[in-house]
């Protein structure tokens, strides 16, 4: 690869440059300062601001990084385009509200010694999700997940502060051994039957070489296996429920929404760019005929889905039942992927944009609650409703918007998703989401009972919320009801982002 040639690539990766720098210096920070913690998150701000920014600037940019020499133009191990980007967008905001998350959490205030290995850690995390997002080569795909499990495990575990942050880690360890394990042996057959491990070439093979059906069947679901370990789909899930309750609850919602939109972005792009002949007139993915892509994501759908509602209805843990919720929503996120469209993708992109701002908005009140009763069980949430209106009410709504009713961007998401649904002719799958959804609501309901109907005793004092609390809660809540009635923007964005490059 020559100079120009490189320098090209690099001006494709300028985020990653930055989240790699901002990680260095929070290292470096952490040595020669180390009475001064206080600023590293600001470092970390820093970084992700002028990350985000560089993002957004190339928002349409397109091309091709560090193609291997011989290849052409059509290849390359990192692929710039528009359907990265959202992602990339989704992975910056989620880590600028996990540090202002950080800041509120009383576990992680409780190791402020180790704040700068904290932070560092989370930008590994980052740097392997945005990575793992534009990546067009199995070994890339690989590394980049690696590289973000690593530094997960280790924040899993990191407060130390009781028995269960220990067996978290130790659990998601064990599991992301064997996933990662499964997934390379799924890459290596890959690799043996078609000679590449670039999805264009994967995609060109596939077309034109005589490959035995059952080996190539058997490789591409061990290589789904390590996905859907990611991405918490059943029957990859088992760790999940345990890693979230014993994690520090600010890493729990990281996990929860940028580490799955990380593991839904490699996804689609693994399928579309290696496995799409041809996209018609009306955004309908044409399938290289080797393997049944729809019946396997429709199976994994139902099962992710119906697994994680039934399994939340008897949690009482807060954060448990949370995780449990969170398995249920990667089932109806995968709802998109099995229309194979980019009718479905535009639902994944929407879905995904509402639920990073539900989801975190509703562990973030755990946490705050955790930081005054310290527990996180539901019958201590017994008139938490009138202990704290703000809290209650504000809970209530992002549960509300998990469930999927009106008038909440919740709502709007799964609209998009069933109209792709009904429009691919899967009415099916759209009548046993919505049975799911009603499920669901059982459990969330579950929680405002408790809150507004069940009288502790003795009663609870009031808890006061501070202010910048308050002003996170409703920076989260506000574009929730926004959106659920206006929601046109971001329609439109996810719209213009769907571009996926490779064919």
């Amino acid at each position: 690869m020559d100079f120009t040639s490189l320098s090209n690539s690099i001006s494709l990766i300028k985020p990653e440059v930055v989240i790699t720098i901002t990680l260095i210096l929070l290292v470096i920070f952490d040595l020669i300062f180390v009475k001064q913690k206080s600023v590293i998150p600001i470092i970390a701000l820093i970084g992700l601001f002028i990350a985000g920014i560089f993002v957004i600037s190339d928002l349409q940019q397109s091309g091709f990084a560090f193609s291997l020499s011989g290849t052409g133009s059509k290849s390359g191990m990192i692929t710039a385009d528009s359907f990265g980007s959202y992602f990339k967008i989704l992975i910056i905001l989620a880590s600028i509200l996990i540090v202002f998350f950080s800041y509120s959490s009383n576990e992680i205030q409780k190791v402020t010694d180790r704040l700068g290995e904290y932070y560092a850690l989370i930008f590994g995390m980052i740097l392997g999700m945005l990575i793992m997002v534009s990546s067009s080569d199995l070994i890339l795909m690989y590394l980049s997940m690696e590289l973000l499990s690593l530094s997960s495990y280790v924040l899993a575990g990191f407060t130390k502060l009781r028995e269960r942050n220990s067996e978290a880690s130790l659990k998601y360890l064990i599991y992301g051994a064997v996933s990662s394990g499964t997934m390379l042996f799924g890459i290596s057959m890959i690799y043996g039957m078609t000679g590449t491990t670039n999805l264009n070439e994967i995609n060109l093979a596939l077309r034109h070489i005589q490959i035995n059906w059952l080996t190539l069947s058997f490789s591409l679901i061990l290589i789904v296996a390590g996905i859907g370990y990611k991405i918490s789909a059943a029957p990859f899930h088992f760790w999940t429920p345990d890693v979230y309750e014993g994690a520090p609850i600010s890493i729990t919602a990281f996990l929860s929404v940028a580490s799955k939109a990380a593991g839904f972005a490699l996804l689609i792009r693994f399928l579309k760019t290696a496995f799409v002949s041809d996209v018609d007139m009306n955004g309908t993915w044409h399938l290289i005929q080797v393997f049944d892509w729809k019946l396997l994501l429709a199976i994994l759908s139902v099962l992710t889905m119906t697994l994680g509602n039934f399994a939340a209805l008897w949690q009482d843990n807060l954060k448990r039942m949370l995780a449990y919720s969170s398995i249920a929503h990667a089932g109806y996120l995968l709802l998109g992927v099995v229309v194979m469209s980019n009718i479905g993708v535009e639902a994944v992109l929407i879905y995904f944009m509402f639920y990073l701002l539900m989801n975190l908005g509703s562990f973030y009140i755990v946490m705050l609650i955790a930081n005054k009763i310290g527990s996180e069980d539901i019958n201590d949430y017994d008139g938490l409703g009138y202990a704290s209106p703000f809290l209650g009410v504000s809970f209530a709504i992002f549960l509300v918007s998990l469930t999927g009713l009106p008038p909440t961007a919740g709502f709007v998401g799964k609209f998009y998703l069933f109209v792709a649904l009904l429009d691919a002719k899967m009415a099916a799958l759209a009548v046993i989401a919505v049975l799911n959804s009603v499920v669901s609501l059982y459990y969330y309901i579950r929680v405002l009972k408790h809150m507004f109907l069940t009288k502790p005793e003795p009663a609870k004092e009031t808890i006061v919320t501070p202010l910048p609390n308050m002003l996170f809660i409703l920076a989260l809540l506000i574009p929730i009801l926004l959106f659920g009635i206006y929601f046109t923007p971001v329609v439109n964005f996810a719209e213009s982002c769907i571009t996926i490059l490779g064919l």
